[in-house]
């Protein structure tokens, strides 16, 4: 796939290249918003509703539901380098600017006029306690700490009323305790409609005082521009298709919000959060509303934030990093598996600095000779160089995130702690490399199965091989050969090609039943009473097998 230059790209024209890539597939019959969710979930490629029965407004989903949509929202070329754009965002950040005229100003309606209930909002699953806005691009302002943006979810209420799920500690909801403490709203901006690039950029968490849209800047290449409000002195996406103006009420975690389906994979609980009013809805004429489809389109571009974590805790810790694979079996959040290249005592010392990112919940370390993108392979290792007692770390009473079904139940409010697990999968100090030496096959590289299907038939040897005469002769050329150097018995049957391996067979039985054969301690023939010849383990010690 070739790279794009995508950095001047908005949300429409990014929905135009996922229609010629044959990503998006337009639906212009009427359809039932209630379907809408169930339809997508069924689709191979994003949807866009152009006929929403009951609403002005066409509804477009799915738009990053998929590994190749995911990794063409940026530009990128392989999923992989999602991470790396990422990281470029976070170490070389662009500011955003404010421009004085956005789209997204042309429909402004205030007060009576204000009415979430003409938005296209769709119900997702089957226990959904409302519609509920899955993709607002959250902007904040603190006082003290300065901008924060992040994506929330928003149950629709009433027609200027929501709540907002900010359960889990992160900065909004810091802003928003804050605020409440103080007696006050939390003004906040929600665009809906806007770039991947945006959505990537506030889906990391980043450290407080780093406004999250420079880093989508810096993701983009170019300042992300944003427009004022015009009911608050706050900021907002200028590209978005539409804009909630609103503030969170200093009402608390007290009023009952969901369920709703989450990125586990399973329905979230009753959750206790604060109210949202809404103060105006800022939208252009023909604007497209964007579903944000649960779950995957949230895994999708969550997953290389957790990348870069781990990988910045690692490199912080000093450990040379192979790879890392956040699994799509941890739901993207809580899974993961890094191979290391490792020294001495790494393998713990990763995996601690690994459980560190983010919400990492279970990490699996192994050596740089395992892929981390192999469920076979990762297993293998568990299985082979895993002892429990000694590789197996447990640390409780971590911050855990409150979507984790396996907690106990807590008070509202009540931040949840749970274990955090680490397994040190990489070969163990002291114990033979050899011992994991793995099967291969000899003459790999030039006996292929296909030649001899379609015809190739090898030629026989110089030498036939059942001539003791032959043998005899055979076993001192062989003897000879491995004085100097001990050689494992492929490697003698290769070097004396020039006879059948059956002469080969007879002349090794001929040194072992004279006496003259051993081997050495990785199973090499050498000669008998030789330098290189293994002695057998004293009474008790056991042997390796």
């Amino acid at each position: 796939m070739e790279k794009l230059d995508v950095k001047h790209e908005n949300f429409r024209q990014f929905l135009d290249r996922l229609r010629a890539e044959k990503e998006l597939t337009d639906i212009r019959q009427p359809v039932d918003i209630r379907h809408i969710a169930t339809l997508v979930d069924q689709a191979e490629t994003a949807r866009l509703f152009h006929d929403v029965i009951g609403y002005g407004l066409p509804v477009v989903s799915g738009i990053i539901r998929s590994r190749n949509r995911a990794i063409l929202s940026l530009g990128c070329s392989s999923y992989p380098e999602i991470e790396h754009r990422l990281q470029q965002g976070i170490d070389h950040p662009i500011p955003p600017k404010i421009v004085e005229t956005a789209r997204h100003k042309e429909v402004i309606e205030t007060g009576g006029k204000l009415d979430l209930f003409r938005l296209p909002i769709p119900m997702s699953s089957i226990y959904d306690g409302g519609p509920m806005i899955t993709a607002g691009v959250v902007i904040a302002k603190d006082p003290e700490y300065g901008f924060n943006s992040g994506m929330y979810r928003f149950m629709v209420k009433e027609k200027d009323l929501t709540g907002i799920d900010i359960v889990t500690p992160n900065n909004m909801r810091l802003f928003a305790q804050r605020a409440y403490e103080a007696g006050r709203p939390c003004p906040i901006s929600i665009s809906i409609g806007t770039h991947p690039f945006e959505i990537m950029g506030s889906g990391f968490r980043a450290p407080l005082g780093v406004d999250e849209m420079a880093i989508a800047g810096g993701i983009r290449g170019a300042p992300v521009e944003l427009a004022r409000c015009e009911t608050m002195d706050l900021p907002c996406i200028a590209d978005a298709e539409i804009v909630l103006e609103a503030e969170i009420l200093p009402t608390g975690w007290t009023q009952p919000e969901g369920r709703f389906g989450e990125f586990t994979r399973l329905m979230g609980g009753l959750h206790w959060n604060p109210l949202v009013r809404v103060k105006a809805v800022t939208r252009r004429k023909d604007a497209i509303y964007y579903a944000l489809h649960m779950p995957w389109e949230n895994t999708w571009l969550a997953a290389p934030t957790r990348y870069t974590a781990i990988r910045r805790a690692l490199r912080n810790a000093g450990v040379q990093v192979k790879d890392i694979n956040v699994t799509l079996g941890g739901c993207g959040f809580w899974h993961a598996v890094v191979s290391i290249r490792k020294q001495a005592g790494e393998g713990k010392n990763a995996l601690l600095a690994a459980l560190t990112a983010q919400d990492i919940k279970h990490v699996v370390v192994v050596d740089d000779d395992i892929d981390v993108f192999d469920p076979t392979d990762v297993e293998w290792a568990i299985a082979t160089r895993v002892q429990g007692d000694r590789d197996v770390i447990v640390i409780p009473g971590a911050r855990a995130k409150p979507l984790d079904p396996s907690l106990a139940v807590t008070p509202p409010g009540v931040v949840p702690t749970g274990a955090k697990v680490g397994v040190d999968a990489t070969i163990g100090e002291g114990i033979p490399r050899e011992r994991f030496e793995r099967i291969a096959y000899a003459y790999a590289d030039r006996a292929k199965i296909g030649d001899y299907v379609k015809g190739k038939a090898d030629a026989p040897p110089e030498t036939a091989g059942h001539d003791e005469a032959i043998a005899g002769r055979l076993a001192g050329e062989i003897l000879e050969w491995i004085e100097s150097e001990p050689r494992y018995y492929q490697e003698i049957a290769e070097h004396f090609a020039a006879y059948e391996f059956q002469a080969v067979a007879r002349a090794m039985g001929r040194l072992h039943a004279d006496g003259k054969l051993w081997q050495d301690a990785r199973g090499r023939a050498c000669p008998k009473g030789s330098r290189f010849a293994a002695k057998p383990p004293a009474p008790g010690e056991g042997s390796d097998g």
